[in-house]
């Protein structure tokens, strides 16, 4: 575990926050560090600063912490402007005003994806194995709750459609223990072919640490079996099909494409 980060850095004067790094450090077994002068360092950070958490490069000109907001950002900016239910990925799913089926996005990620589903009337399940983006996750879906208790009760019913689990994916999907979703939607992570440059410089330390998914093939199948309806995946757009599996339909775009493995109709559901 020791490869996850560099060391864990508290900047934030919560015991709480105290209390959930040391016990992130010890588990991880990386250095402890409430010093913001361990980040001129080279190296990269799990940062407690106040109530957020974030991953975060040190040394000079690093790039901006990656970490979760659901509240404000690019996640406020889709949900009132994306395009609603004519977006590809509402498409990809079968969203429409009569149905806004259950969903796993069994590779969560940072939880943008998710969060739209749920925006539009989705009932969402985000897993997420790799232990720093699920620390991400479980902090910006936290930070919502409480944000949003009193302060907006719209975006307060959205994250209550938001659930989160850690894992493996596709061993929890071949033994999962909740009720069949309709929908399984995945975004592996995939080799990208585009120069750093065109990468968003905050997001090539988050490509860093994750690293690439491996076990398509078995995410594939355990998705497979355990979809009601159909099973949406998100691919470069000329990328190979995952698992080397036919779609019965695909959706394209400038730079992504939705692949969708009909299963049956919705129709056949109501």
């Amino acid at each position: 575990m020791s490869t996850l980060v560099d060391a864990i850095i508290n900047l934030s004067f919560s015991i709480s926050a105290q209390e959930n790094a040391q016990a992130l450090a010890s588990q991880w077994q990386v250095p402890y560090s409430e010093k913001p002068h361990y980040l001129k360092q080279d190296g990269i950070y799990l940062v407690f600063d106040k109530d957020v958490v974030q991953l975060q490069q040190g040394g000079r000109k690093a790039p901006g912490p990656v970490f979760v907001d659901f509240i404000s950002g690019a996640n406020a900016h889709r949900r009132k402007f994306g395009g609603g239910k004519g977006q590809s990925i509402a498409k990809a799913i079968g969203i429409t005003s009569a149905y806004q089926p259950s969903v796993i996005d069994a590779t969560a990620g940072l939880g943008r994806d998710s969060f739209v589903l749920a925006t539009l009337g989705c009932s969402v399940t985000m897993i997420e194995r790799h232990p720093v983006v699920y620390e991400l996750l479980k902090n910006g879906l936290e930070r919502a709750q409480q944000a949003c208790a009193t302060e907006d009760p719209e975006v307060a019913a959205i994250i209550q459609r938001m659930s989160l689990a850690s894992g493996n994916a596709s061993e929890l999907m071949a033994h999962w223990k909740g009720e069949q979703p309709d929908v399984i939607y995945l975004d592996p992570m995939f080799p990208h072919s585009e120069s750093k440059a065109q990468v968003k410089k905050e997001m090539q330390i988050f490509r860093e640490v994750v690293g690439h998914d491996l076990d398509e093939d078995e995410l594939w199948q355990s998705a497979d079996q355990l979809a009601r309806c159909r099973i949406a995946v998100k691919r470069p757009r000329k990328a190979p099909f995952l698992a080397e599996q036919q779609p019965s339909y695909s959706l394209e775009g400038k730079a992504n494409r939705f692949d969708i493995y009909a299963k049956k109709k919705v129709e056949a559901l109501n």
